[in-house]
């Protein structure tokens, strides 16, 4: 068994997280953009349609994992798999070929932590781009909301309205597409499994303001705020997070 010292202590892989509970955005942006974000990665994104690419917003409360409790926001891409050549030609179907043909993953592009530990251990192990913030999550009431801000400012704010109880398979605890990551010059690919209950989405439920901060720069540039795709959440959730392999 694989195993990893951070800070003194052993972590035994696979990773796991007993409990969390998630929200997330999915934002169409422009994907000349979005490559332009992740020109520093080797990885090209999903268009899912003529010139738009996937852009997901997320917060976790992690509230019992092998890394502690501890809280996150992520900036996530769609992407096709590492090296897998050159897009199809644009059409109506082009990202259903592609998705067949070279198969897709979420690039974790940032990923701010409000946790010393996690940081480390996630920097460490798989190549996450995590590094110290403050968030704050607010997750008691029928709003969910999240407000981030890095080095005094603001980065975002954002504000989800849980939708409808669902019982789609790809949120019930079907296949999970491989995570990707890089960090010194080497993009890891991150095998995981995510097991989520109490799920419910909608269209749109979104709010979202950005700050001052070159974070909030760079969302802007991608065209938000604008109005949601859809939105996700999960009342429980349950991942595993396996030893990450170069991609």
């Amino acid at each position: 068994m694989a195993s990893h010292h951070i800070h003194g202590r052993r972590i035994d892989m696979p990773v796991e997280v007993r409990d969390a509970s998630m929200c997330g955005a999915l934002y169409l942006v422009r994907a000349d953009a979005a490559r332009a974000v992740l020109a520093y990665s080797g990885m090209d994104v999903v268009e899912v349609l003529p010139g738009k690419a996937v852009c997901v917003l997320v917060f976790v409360r992690y509230h019992d994992s092998d890394l502690d409790a501890y809280d996150e926001f992520g900036v996530v891409f769609l992407v096709r798999r590492h090296g897998t050549g050159p897009a199809p030609r644009r059409g109506p179907l082009a990202a259903l070929r592609d998705l067949r043909a070279a198969g897709g993953g979420a690039f974790i592009h940032w990923l701010p932590v409000n946790q010393g530990f996690t940081m480390e251990a996630g920097r460490s192990i798989w190549g996450f781009p995590k590094e110290l913030a403050d968030l704050d999550l607010r997750l008691g009431s029928a709003y969910k909301r999240c407000i981030l801000r890095r080095d005094g400012r603001l980065v975002v704010d954002l504000l989800i309205r849980p939708g409808m109880p669902l019982g789609w398979p790809p949120f019930s605890g079907g296949p999970t597409p491989d995570a990707y990551a890089h960090r010194d010059g080497v993009t890891r690919r991150i095998p995981w499994r995510a097991r989520p209950r109490a799920v419910r989405w909608r269209p749109g439920g979104a709010l979202i303001r950005l700050g001052n901060h070159p974070i909030a720069k760079e969302l802007s540039e991608l065209g938000l705020p604008k109005r949601a795709l859809l939105t996700v959440s999960a009342g429980r959730l349950s991942m595993s997070f396996a030893e990450p392999e170069s991609a």
